[in-house]
């Protein structure tokens, strides 16, 4: 059994957006049964020791077109957490456009880790994330993000990073910032193209943003900068059950079908290779799943090996086909995140102690 699993329902397949870079599949009217998700928790929790944690996500679509649903099975949750003596941890991850009724009931679950979905500038997330009338949405979404903010919510923000935003990254996240945000989530587009321009200004934005996360320290985070000052410095990363990738994380669609990672769900579709054996109806616990396992002989010799964060399996799949070998963008942004992260603080003096003896780092660093 598990002292932590990671459970992540797609309650629908159907989204309110149309949003030119979604990797979610095609968006219908196709949502998560009572029974599917009560089946689910009951299998995941079954699966947990006792003392130990359910992480339990909420994914579409857009999930809050299922609010009343995601109420549900949040009572179900926690009413069996209870029983089971076991710790619930809660998610959900939306474009921010619903927040009335029981969109907003949920989001202001005690509890409810809400991450919403807004690409920085204004002009750079309507280029992409748009209504189906063609609107952008960005100040509908901030509007919701004040709200949450203003209600004492300490949300985060996830911002989506392509080829043709890159180079405004520094400003978006200094907008952002000053729209009071605190935590920030980056992530690369890696359905994108990403050519060698664009890679380039990748590296030059992920300097500036350096100098941003510093200078913000410790009132607001970027994610990409935590976990790689983190690791400088020899601090435990939050425990987790992701990335487990089938093997104490299971991602589960609408259908019941399992996958390793909700990112990888698309379609749903039979011919998926991502897609686990079972069905959720089918069994009593996720003990004993049969995941793909990520071996890293293909690494060895790189600078950083030991403090490599291109583990995470969905990422490689992805970029490469395979779970086991990350491509060139992925080692481009690791190599450059410590890079700029080492530099930042050896420049502030602030982690020169604990970044001592760490020879592969200081190496990448004086490269």
């Amino acid at each position: 059994m598990y002292d932590r699993f990671g459970l992540v329902l797609m309650v629908t397949h159907a989204c309110n957006l149309h949003c030119s870079y979604c990797y979610t599949g095609g968006k219908r009217s196709g949502s998560m049964r009572r029974g599917v998700g009560r089946a689910a928790i009951g299998r995941a929790v079954r699966s947990i020791s006792p003392g130990g944690v359910l992480e339990l996500g909420f994914f579409g679509g857009e999930p809050l077109l299922e609010a009343q649903r995601i109420a549900d099975l949040v009572k179900h949750a926690e009413d069996l957490c209870r029983e089971a003596s076991i710790g619930l941890q809660l998610d959900i991850t939306t474009n921010g456009t619903l927040c009335d009724g029981a969109a907003w009931d949920v989001m202001t679950m005690p509890g409810m880790r809400v991450t919403v979905s807004h690409d920085g500038l204004p002009q750079v997330h309507d280029r992409h994330r748009r209504c189906r009338n063609r609107r952008g949405t960005s100040q509908r979404v901030i509007a919701t993000v004040r709200r949450l903010l203003d209600a004492g919510h300490d949300i985060g923000v996830n911002m989506v990073v392509r080829p043709d935003s890159v180079a405004r990254l520094p400003e978006g996240i200094a907008w952002l910032r000053d729209q009071g945000v605190r935590h920030i989530n980056t992530e690369l587009d890696l359905w994108a193209d990403w050519d060698r321009a664009a890679a380039r200004r990748l590296q030059e934005s992920l300097a500036g943003c350096a100098d941003l996360w510093l200078a913000g320290l410790p009132d607001w985070n970027i994610s990409w900068y935590d976990e790689k000052a983190a690791r400088l410095a020899g601090v435990g990363i939050s425990e987790t059950a992701r990335c487990g990738f089938g093997d104490g994380e299971i991602a589960v669609a609408p259908s019941g079908n399992f996958y390793p990672c909700e990112r990888l769900i698309g379609d749903d579709a039979a011919d998926n290779p991502m897609r686990l054996p079972g069905h959720v109806l089918e069994g009593r616990d996720f003990c004993h799943t049969d995941a793909p396992k990520r071996i890293d002989a293909n690494c060895t010799s790189c600078t950083i090996h030991d403090q490599c964060n291109t583990t995470c399996r969905c990422s490689n799949y992805v970029r490469t086909g395979d779970v086991d070998r990350p491509d060139g963008l992925l080692c481009l942004l690791d190599k450059t995140l410590y890079r700029e992260t080492a530099r930042v603080l050896f420049h502030a003096a602030n982690l020169t102690a604990q970044a001592d003896g760490n020879e592969q780092v200081m190496a990448l660093y004086q490269s």
